[in-house]
């Protein structure tokens, strides 16, 4: 880690919240309302947010597991996210969530009229809109913890 945690902080907390408070409270709501707000399916969300920790190499996001009122994507959903291409374990809009985010992190200027075509078949406008939002928050704040290592540093809340 390239940042110095005081003795008893906790990194994350203390990173976002005591070293830049007005930028990081804000980031942290914005993070937290890509949880809190969308409408998007479990299997569609994490799809596009284990493909974009997958990009990141951000530790805390690989182990993470979104939870909604205690369902989960089964342990060997992340491989099938790195196999989204071939997987038999998705359907149609899982599929184009991971593409869509791998596509968003590593070729955004080569989003083509043939994937904006089969991205309008499968999302409302709105939920296009709200897993662009997610997307840019996962490929930010987790690339923000990966390349300060805070990453290495965190831990999994327990509910």
């Amino acid at each position: 880690m390239i940042i110095d945690i005081p003795e008893g902080q906790e990194p994350i907390g203390y990173v976002w919240g005591d070293m830049v408070p007005g930028i990081g409270m804000a980031a942290a709501n914005f993070s937290l309302s890509v949880y809190s707000h969308t409408t998007l399916g479990l299997r569609e969300f994490e799809a596009a947010r284990l493909r974009i920790a997958q990009i990141n190499g951000c530790r805390f996001c690989l182990d993470w597991r979104t939870d909604r009122d205690g369902e989960k994507v089964e342990e060997s959903f992340a491989d099938a996210v790195l196999a989204w291409r071939t997987t038999d374990a998705f359907d149609g809009r899982t599929r184009l969530a991971a593409e869509y985010a791998e596509r968003y992190a590593l070729d955004h200027h080569n989003l083509d009229e043939e994937f904006w075509s089969r991205m309008t078949a499968a999302y409302s406008q709105v939920e296009i809109v709200e897993l662009t939002m997610s997307l840019g928050s996962w490929l930010a704040f987790g690339r923000l913890n990966r390349v300060l290592g805070l990453d290495t540093v965190c831990v999994l809340p327990t509910h």
